[in-house]
């Protein structure tokens, strides 16, 4: 199961990301999204967890839950969908 994770700290690393999350099972891969001009921290991140049980149970457990002095919303990721306007939705004046 793919897990969404925002509201995350600019210091999250993906490695304390992954740590989370392997108390509650293995883990197949760990993201923390980054500015693609600053290479900063846009403040959230993906995990993938092969187990869906244990998937769950992360989601309820870490929902809300303090994270590196933010409180952290983890959801199911939703299926990346693709952008009809060519990523340019941004009004020109």
């Amino acid at each position: 199961m793919n897990i969404y994770v925002s509201n995350l700290s600019y210091d999250t690393t993906t490695e304390s990301l992954q740590e989370l999350f392997a108390e509650y099972g293995e883990i197949s891969s760990a993201n923390i999204i980054k500015d693609r001009d600053s290479g900063r921290s846009r403040g959230f991140g993906f995990v993938e967890m092969p187990n869906d049980a244990n998937a769950q149970k992360a989601i309820d457990e870490l929902n809300n839950s303090d994270f590196e002095g933010k409180t952290i919303t983890v959801n199911m990721a939703r299926p990346k969908t693709e952008r009809n306007d060519g990523g340019y939705n941004r009004r020109r004046y």
